[in-house]
């Protein structure tokens, strides 16, 4: 699935701004919103873990959002491109920080959980594990991080 257009932009805007009487990494203020190109705003913290709001989305939930949407978006393209239907999917990922070669925290893996209900009879195994390879192969935001991303099939 080649890009056969001109390279397009994707932006966002981000705005923080502290609320806290002092700047100490204690009680500094993680929340902040996030305002993509199309007008959506998205309200954001880092993860609890590092002191921000479990409330709002955090970096960390947002990257694997990212990889599980651009594999499902990929794999509905190829899956209708094959011609098969596919009426639902939903996906049950999961991110993991581990340290890296340097020993800093990165998101090292992530496990993409799809379950697809199909109109009509399934493709076989061996169609939907090349599908779901190629989705992977193809989706944007995998090939544009180092995370080892892994498609659990159940």
């Amino acid at each position: 699935m080649a890009l056969d257009r001109a390279p397009s932009e994707h932006r966002t805007n981000l705005m923080w701004k502290r609320t806290s009487n002092d700047f100490a990494y204690a009680t500094y203020n993680r929340d902040h919103v996030v305002r993509t190109g199309s007008g959506v705003t998205l309200p954001a913290s880092s993860a609890p873990e590092y002191k921000g709001d479990a409330d709002r989305v955090n970096p960390e939930e947002a990257l694997v959002a990212a990889l599980s949407s651009c594999h499902m978006l990929t794999f509905l393209a190829l899956a209708a491109k094959k011609r098969f239907v596919v009426d639902a999917y939903e996906d049950d990922a999961v991110g993991y920080l581990t340290k890296n070669a340097k020993g800093k925290l990165h998101l090292g893996k992530c496990v993409l959980r799809p379950r697809i209900v199909w109109q009509g009879p399934a493709p076989a195994a061996d169609v939907l594990a090349e599908l779901h390879a190629t989705a992977h192969e193809e989706c944007f935001i995998a090939q544009s991080v180092v995370t080892e991303v892994v498609i659990d099939q159940g």
